[in-house]
This record gives C-alpha cells, sequence and structure tokens, in this order.
C-alpha cells in the first residue's frame, strides 16, 4: 500500500481541483478523540452530576468491550448533558479546545484546508463527536459552524434536552451530509473505519493518520495514505 509524503499529499488534492471536500475531525485535522477527552474533561471539572458520570462511565465500559455500540455511545455522549444550559456547553467546549486540543492540531491540515479555502473550495466538517466541541474546533480551520455535523441534540429554551438530531458516524455519515445535499464529493479525508462509507462516496478518498482497520480498508481499496509529520511511523 503506498504511503504519501506531504508534498506528494498536497499535489494529489490539488490536483482533483475540487469544488468540495470533506474531512473527518478527531484524529483526521486534529490527533486524538476530542469526544471521549471531553467527556472525561467535563467529569473531571465537575460540570456533570455524579449520577450522570455513573451513567456514562458503565455505558463506556460496555463500548470498550463491544456491548454498546459506536453509534449508541456517540449519542449517550451527547446526552449526557441534557438539563444543562446550551451557553455552558459552549463555554466548556471553547475552554476545553483551547488547552486540550487546540495543540494537537496537525499543521499539515491547517495549511491544506486554508489553501483549498483560497482556492474557494467548500469545506465541510463531520464528527461523531459533540458539536459544541467541533463547532469550536473548526473554527481554527475556518470552517463555518452551519457546514460542521457533528452529534447534536435538540436544545429546548436554552437548555440541552436528550432528542437526539444528528449522530454521524460510519454510514450516518453519509447520510448527514446527504442530508445536507452533499452527495458526490471530490475529496473527502478520514482517519478510522467510522469514515470508510464516507470516503467511498468521494471522487478521491484520503486516509490521514489511519486506524489499523482503515489501513486494511485503503489496502483493498487502492487509497494512497498520508500520516502527518506528529503521527508518522517509523
Amino acid at each position: 500500500m503506498s504511503r504519501l509524503s506531504t508534498s506528494e499529499f498536497h499535489s494529489a488534492v490539488a490536483s482533483l481541483s475540487p469544488s468540495v471536500a470533506v474531512f473527518d475531525c478527531d484524529g483526521t485535522l486534529w490527533s486524538g478523540d476530542a469526544g471521549s477527552s471531553f467527556m472525561k474533561w467535563t467529569i473531571e471539572t465537575g460540570l456533570v452530576s455524579r449520577e450522570m458520570t455513573d451513567w456514562i462511565d458503565s455505558r463506556y465500559r460496555g463500548y470498550l468491550k463491544g456491548e454498546v455500540s459506536e453509534v449508541a455511545i456517540c449519542g449517550e455522549m451527547v446526552q449526557m448533558y441534557q438539563r444543562l444550559r446550551e451557553d455552558e456547553m459552549r463555554r466548556a467546549a471553547k475552554n476545553f479546545f483551547a488547552s486540550q486540543i487546540e495543540p494537537n492540531i496537525f499543521a499539515e491540515m491547517r495549511e491544506l484546508v486554508g489553501e483549498l479555502r483560497a482556492k474557494g473550495v467548500e469545506i465541510w466538517a463531520v464528527s461523531s463527536t459533540n458539536n459544541w466541541v467541533i463547532e469550536e474546533g473548526v473554527k481554527r480551520f475556518g470552517i463555518p459552524a452551519e457546514r460542521a455535523l457533528a452529534a447534536r441534540v435538540q436544545v429546548k429554551d436554552g437548555v440541552m434536552t436528550d432528542v437526539i438530531l444528528d449522530v454521524p458516524t460510519d454510514e450516518g455519515k453519509v447520510a448527514s451530509l446527504k442530508r445536507a445535499g452533499v452527495t458526490a464529493p471530490d475529496a473527502v479525508f478520514g482517519n478510522s473505519v467510522h469514515d470508510a462509507a464516507m470516503l467511498a462516496i468521494a471522487k478521491r478518498a484520503f486516509p490521514v493518520n489511519p486506524s489499523a482497520a482503515l489501513v486494511e480498508r485503503s489496502a483493498q481499496e487502492g487509497w494512497p495514505v498520508y500520516y502527518p509529520a506528529a503521527v508518522r511511523p517509523a
């Protein structure tokens, strides 16, 4: 399976002259999983009640054992903030992203998104992490909040409910894009097997910092992979 250098990666994207580009976020634009990190951070900082902490802890353990599905846990990691105020969640997300995730942004990806924006490319971000963190994170890339499709619940009178509106993971990422009117993006960037369905609808798929399962899928599909310098294997 071929591995692209940074210059080859940028050239491959540029040669497509894309009109629409779609990016996963965690592991693709920055390293690490902002979703589970935010869950742990909000528990540690006391934003979440003891009762809710116990519930999500038990569910997350079940997820790690394979007893709770990806789509279920991603939804529950947003539902856990029910009854909290939206402005409180946005403040928390702002502090969290700046202190915990911003240092892990891949410089090469920030540069690429900047180049694409300068050429007028329509850019979308799709993530199974909650919308407060994702909307905060994509600000660093100049991606508007309305083009960030993320796990979210209904907000009523400024308060979070437990009513799930969207959890974009696996085929759900394709469905979320379709609802937004994006059915055939030119370039899609993702790092995990949960991005595979989305990568498959692109004119060209770009696995970035791929997980072991996505490396395997990329080999089958003939997708060359790319590793930013910070995570490049030996």
